[in-house]
């Protein structure tokens, strides 16, 4: 399995901040915001890694990650998104690099408490479809919502104002390779952008989409209050716990 960090868009959300330098170079603490969904395919077992960045930073990810050594990776690819085109649209840059095997996709913006290797090690199980992590929040009208009938997930709501439930879709996703014909016949939507979400929808209607609950916290990073929140967080209990 590959890993694919989604590391580009403009940050707009966080502007002044972004518009000297990309968002998830931002610190989360005392680490750049990039190093913790690196951390999040690392502890899962996943080396071989893209990062797909953008804007007029870009650059500054090379600088910062260089083969990535660091992390004890014998190298990470990039490549560059142009403008704003959604989550799909950056996924799409990845097909290349991902070829027949199947990948774990993390928004280069979710910070969690502990790791998702036990729901990587189930989805090399499944050999095929999608697995998304589902988590428990205050605020579930700010993500993708999952609809749920016992046990099964039968749609996804993006960003709705009255959720189906409490749970958020996190910024973690597992897919075969089949995604890259899937984001092939996805259309923008109100926002002009392909979203993820039009994505596990697919997979819901194929009937091959599984999920677990994530463990431990999670936050995102994309405004001022959950970067604080993410600060926080790790300077109290840490991140990336194994």
């Amino acid at each position: 399995m590959k890993g694919i960090i989604l590391a580009g868009g403009l940050g707009s959300r966080l502007l002044p901040l972004t518009k000297i330098t990309n968002k998830h170079l931002l610190p989360v603490h005392d680490k750049p915001m990039i190093y913790y969904p690196i951390q999040t395919l690392i502890d899962a077992d996943i080396r071989d890694i893209l990062v797909v960045t953008g804007g007029n930073n870009a650059g500054d990810f090379l600088r910062l990650l260089g083969n990535g050594s660091k992390f004890g990776l014998e190298h990470i690819n990039y490549t560059y998104q142009e403008g704003e085109g959604g989550i799909a649209e950056a996924l799409k840059l990845a097909e290349y690099f991902a070829g027949d095997e199947s990948i774990c996709v993390v928004l280069g913006d979710n910070i969690i408490e502990k790791n998702i290797a036990a729901a990587v090690d189930a989805f090399r199980k499944q050999d095929s479809g999608a697995r998304i992590l589902l988590k428990e929040v205050p605020d579930p009208e700010r993500f993708g919502v999952p609809v749920l009938e016992g046990e099964r997930v039968v749609k996804i709501e993006e960003k709705p104002a009255k959720p189906g439930s409490s749970y958020a879709v996190t910024g973690i996703y597992m897919y075969d390779n089949t995604v890259f014909d899937i984001i092939k016949t996805l259309k923008p939507s109100g926002r002009g952008e392909l979203e993820i979400t039009d994505v596990n929808n697919a997979y819901i209607d194929r009937g091959e989409l599984a999920w677990d609950i994530l463990d431990g916290w999670w936050t995102d990073a994309g405004t001022f209050e959950s970067l604080l929140k993410a600060g926080n967080l790790v300077a109290k209990t840490g991140a990336n716990n194994t």
